[in-house]
């Protein structure tokens, strides 16, 4: 990183020299380098050495007394490879850290340092665009996360958070992103996390709900959250779904439309540029607005017999003909049970009535949730006691 440095102070100072405070820098980070190489040596020898690898099993404490025994490599040198790894990971080289620490997280008998050196592999998997392999990290840190007995629920909280932010990476990375959002930031345990301490991280949650093909019976919770959460806490994309499904203030929603629009361009994650030759596209934004008119449209024809069709274009951010072509797109492939009325210009929505089973349904699925999360609660609150 401080030949990095001097490469971007040559290039902005037009000049081969560099000032002797980077090159005194550079002597450090060598020679701290060379020591951390030479304490870390032995036990990278031996991860080198294939036919030595073999001698390993799945049992860490024979491991510990194998490699004490024939190798003399003790805790000391396994220390020194977190170290060392470590230090790789500081100087660019996240490939070789990701494998040290890997291979240290085998050896490691204290839980802090295996948590730390699992955070510190994921991070270089993301910076490797490791997209996969990240996930996989990512899971196995959230079910440490939250079966491990934290020093105080404020710790646990804290981790919560920073692993939903590390998650942004990889799930605007993902083709199934956008679900694994969901499943992660809507569980209890992280929504009340980002309600204490990060708010603002319901923009990525409500993203991920709009854009999200199947809508889920989790969308109306979480819209009481949006509704509890709005004076402490507001972004375009929130004041989108109040506007929408809380206040039903359509001319509001059509101007939150624009701004949405401007903060997803904007946003590092949701702004995800697809390039293609000359020309470069956020696929996001197409998907966001076409799903937002849609929550509008549903919501207005819900509390609406007829529609004008200019209304509804003004409402939509379209002219007449696109709002009637869109519309006509929408009933076609939505199975939607209304028609368009071409002489007067309106839609006309045909009454729909609820159907008895399908709400019994829903009541009992909602049922059965809350049922699941009491259970887990007293099961969590009971191995805490027996904890103490």
């Amino acid at each position: 990183m401080v030949d990095y440095a001097m490469d971007i102070h040559k290039s902005l100072y037009r000049t081969e020299e560099v000032p002797q405070d980077m090159i005194d820098r550079r002597a450090e980070v060598v020679a701290r380098l060379k020591a951390l190489e030479e304490a870390a040596a032995p036990l990278v020898e031996f991860l080198q050495n294939a036919s030595a690898m073999q001698e390993l099993r799945a049992d860490k404490q024979y491991n510990l007394q194998m490699l004490h025994d024939r190798y003399q490599i003790g805790q000391e040198q396994i220390e020194a490879l977190y170290q060392y790894a470590k230090f790789q990971f500081e100087c660019g080289n996240y490939s070789g850290a990701a494998d040290y620490l890997y291979q240290y997280r085998g050896l490691c008998n204290n839980s802090e340092r295996s948590l730390s050196a699992l955070w510190g592999k994921m991070a270089a998997e993301i910076l490797m665009q490791n997209w996969d392999i990240a996930l996989e990290e990512l899971n196995r840190l959230k079910e440490i996360i939250d079966s491990k007995s934290f020093s105080s629920p404020l710790n646990q909280v804290q981790s919560r958070i920073w692993l939903m932010h590390w998650s942004l990476f990889i799930f605007f990375n993902n083709d199934n992103g956008r679900t694994q959002i969901i499943d992660l930031f809507n569980q209890d345990k992280y929504l009340n996390a980002i309600q204490t301490n990060a708010p603002h991280l319901l923009r990525y949650l409500a993203t991920a709900f709009i854009v999200n093909k199947r809508r889920r019976p989790q969308f109306k919770d979480f819209i009481k959250v949006i509704q509890q959460e709005q004076h402490s806490y507001k972004d375009p994309i929130t004041e989108f779904l109040a506007c929408v499904y809380v206040n039903y203030d359509f001319d509001e929603a059509q101007k939150k439309m624009k701004e949405c629009e401007e903060v997803i361009l904007n946003d590092p994650f949701l702004g995800k540029r697809l390039e293609d030759g000359n020309f470069s596209n956020v696929l996001l934004r197409d998907e966001f607005l076409e799903n937002a008119r849609l929550f509008i449209f549903e919501t207005y024809c819900r509390i609406h017999q007829r529609i004008d069709i200019g209304v509804l274009a003004e409402k939509l951010n379209l002219n007449f003909e696109e709002a009637e072509r869109w519309i006509v797109n929408l009933i076609r492939n939505s199975k939607l049970d209304a028609k368009i009325d071409s002489e007067s210009g309106t839609v006309i929505m045909e009454p729909s009535h609820p159907n008895v089973y399908e709400q019994l349904i829903d009541h009992t699925k909602a049922l059965s949730g809350r049922t699941s999360k009491s259970v887990s609660q007293i099961l969590e609150h009971a191995h805490a006691q027996a904890a103490r």
